[in-house]
């Protein structure tokens, strides 16, 4: 367990203009570079200029309010525990994200990539793939979800491109994981701390990543805090029209650890106010192995089939199977 102490009053997370960087080559190669020193130094960064409409993020934000404000019922019709594939809403208590810790003190529903049952993906068993649940009481629900997954989906991709770019390699080093990216969109909502709450009671324990990046927006309310290369927490206060990025454990391993995949949590000290905000976890094909990258790869290169390193889905699993047997 990682008790609870307040988060240091500093701003070390350096915001980040994309403006320019998806059609010019030359301000794509200088936001990598601004990339590359945050990577290094806390592992978060946050992105402007990313050309998601202003519109689209606060109707995400809107009707993320509105599920969640839903009665346990209408909830409950599309809990994950009817979903083979982890996808719908999950109650409070269910996951433990920094072991020995109590329950995170949150809900959450999520949606990915929606694929039917003849997908190539779904036919062949690979874990948490397949369709997603659908509120059936919220009309627009779904097609707002499907329009800033789409977003997403765009964003993604180029920040792939710019973290291929920081390492030295071309910025088309992941296409051929990037077809069909798995984008897995989740809505949080995080009530006020109890006074009286089990010991280091949070949001979200403390934390890194798994995956690739985590794109995150937030509402108004603050909550997010990052622990940066001295050992300090820092609060990752919200910026309007802004996304907070970070890297997952996939990436630090693509960076021989040169990028920090690093710890941060949640907790939502208002008092009186609910906290929400929308984590998209975006990731490479699940059959996509992430190689260290060979700029940075400690000689020799990992060849050998028996060495390996697991497939993104077989990472995804694994780490998801070890927080929820918590």
């Amino acid at each position: 367990m990682i008790p609870y102490t307040p988060p240091r009053a500093a701003d070390h997370i350096p915001v980040i203009d994309l403006a320019g960087s998806f059609d010019d080559a030359a301000t794509q190669t200088a936001v990598a570079w601004q990339i590359h020193k945050a990577c290094r130094e806390t592992g978060f960064f946050t992105v402007t200029g990313h050309g998601v409409p202003q519109a689209l993020m606060d109707a995400q934000i809107h009707w993320t309010r509105r599920f969640f404000a839903q009665d346990a019922a209408a909830k409950s019709a599309v809990s994950v525990e009817r979903s083979p594939y982890r996808r719908g809403w999950e109650g409070p208590g269910r996951q433990v994200l920094d072991a020995g810790s109590a329950p995170d003190h949150k809900e959450s529903f999520m949606i990915a990539r929606e694929l039917a049952q003849d997908h190539p993906w779904v036919r062949a068993g690979l874990p948490m793939q397949g369709p997603n649940q659908w509120p059936q009481d919220l009309p627009g629900f779904r097609e707002q979800m499907e329009a800033y997954q789409a977003e997403m989906v765009r964003l993604g991709r180029h920040l792939m491109g710019c973290l291929a770019l920081s390492t030295g390699l071309d910025a088309d080093w992941f296409d051929e994981g990037l077809a069909e990216p798995q984008v897995g969109v989740r809505l949080l909502h995080y009530p006020p701390q109890p006074a009286n709450g089990a010991e280091n009671l949070l949001g979200a324990g403390a934390h890194a990543d798994w995956g690739s990046i985590t794109i995150l927006l937030q509402d108004d309310m603050p909550g997010l805090e990052v622990r940066n290369a001295d050992g300090d927490w820092i609060l990752a206060a919200p910026l309007r029209g802004s996304f907070v990025i970070n890297l997952g454990l996939m990436m630090e391993r693509f960076a021989s650890g040169v990028y920090r995949a690093n710890l941060h949590r949640v907790r939502n000290n208002s008092g009186n106010r609910a906290r929400h905000s929308v984590a998209t976890f975006f990731e490479l094909e699940p059959e996509y192995r992430m190689l260290p990258a060979p700029t940075w790869a400690p000689e020799p290169a990992v060849t050998a089939a028996d060495t390996l390193p697991p497939t993104i889905g077989e990472h995804l699993e694994a780490m998801a199977r070890a927080s929820y047997a918590a």
